[in-house]
């Protein structure tokens, strides 16, 4: 593909996290990709990160960096996914467009969309309705730092800072904390506790009957790698995803049975489950030529693999 072997000098903010590692593996294999440590890098500080992409002279910046969780972490603190989110990504995006940095990925979330709002979700219905309560604070923050690059580009069109709106995500490098984790490495920890426990059966939160889009995180990190060989004409807001789902029992089996647990499961109506689906729209992102790859069961057991080899290991 014409542009798609140029070597770019990439930086890549958040190089520890579920994206960022798996950016990591797929685009170093055909750019220079730099991914500064928390200890080398204050994401925090506008000046050091500013003094870093100076010194650095990266052509493109991937911004992965944030402060993540599932649905209890948001629900719980909503001050500290708000502004963290907010500060590093303001730093980041600002540092940029300072120094003339010509080229910025900034990753957004699906639950930067209305809760109202009519699936598949088209990218033009940002701001378009009220957010889902148990994840606004995250939400408001994705949403200003996306404004923030299309308000950029509008004031000096040489610079493409451009926002991808990823479906949920999984695979290696999640975490698996209870506290901090995304639903499917939650749900595969949970299920392979209770099946080196011999629990006979396993709580669902809510009915199970919500749907979620969960892509593997290493088909994200694919379409970045094809996207900097044709990021002129990459639409400056675009989801990628699958543009199908399951239902959260159904995610449950998969993992139960990746797993080998024989179980039941039962429900805990009393507790929180989001909105009822959340399915991004994949029209643009099929006209830009690009489809996820990575069947569930597939993914799911490279997931559990990793899981046993760093999350279990002795």
């Amino acid at each position: 593909m014409a542009g798609s072997r140029i070597n770019v000098r990439i930086l890549i903010t958040g190089g520890s996290g579920l994206v960022g590692q798996n950016a990591r593996d797929r685009l170093s294999r055909e750019h220079q990709v730099i991914f500064p440590k928390r200890s080398e890098l204050d994401l925090f500080d506008e000046a050091a990160v500013l003094a870093y992409f100076e010194r650095n002279h990266p052509d493109m910046i991937i911004h992965c960096a944030g402060t993540v969780g599932g649905i209890q972490a948001n629900i719980r603190e909503p001050v500290r996914f708000l502004v963290e989110n907010f500060e590093v990504g303001k730093n980041v995006v600002q540092s940029a467009a300072k120094l003339g940095i010509k080229r910025l990925i900034n990753l957004g979330s699906s639950c930067m969309y209305p809760r109202s709002a009519p699936n598949p979700l088209k990218e033009e219905l940002i701001l378009k309705g009220e957010l889902e309560p148990t994840n606004e604070g995250y939400a408001l923050a994705k949403i200003s730092i996306q404004r923030l690059c299309s308000y950029i580009m509008r004031e000096n069109p040489e610079l493409a800072f451009k926002t991808l709106i990823p479906c949920n995500l999984y695979g290696k490098y999640d975490k698996f904390d209870p506290k901090h984790s995304h639903m499917i490495a939650a749900v595969i920890r949970k299920i392979h506790e209770a099946k080196m426990e011999g629990k006979s059966s396993v709580e669902i939160w809510g009915s199970g009957t919500a749907r979620r889009e969960f892509m593997y995180a290493g088909d994200l990190a694919d379409f970045m790698a094809l996207s900097i060989g044709r990021f002129n004409a990459m639409p400056d807001l675009l989801n990628v995803g699958l543009g199908y789902d399951y239902s959260i029992d159904e995610y449950y089996e998969v993992v139960a049975r990746v797993v080998g647990y024989e179980g039941k499961f039962f429900h805990d109506t009393t507790k929180p489950e989001g909105m009822d689906r959340k399915l991004v729209d994949v029209e643009k992102l099929r006209g830009f030529g690009w489809s996820a790859s990575t069947d569930l069961e597939d993914g799911i057991q490279e997931t559990y693999r990793y899981f046993l080899e760093k999350e279990c290991a002795q």
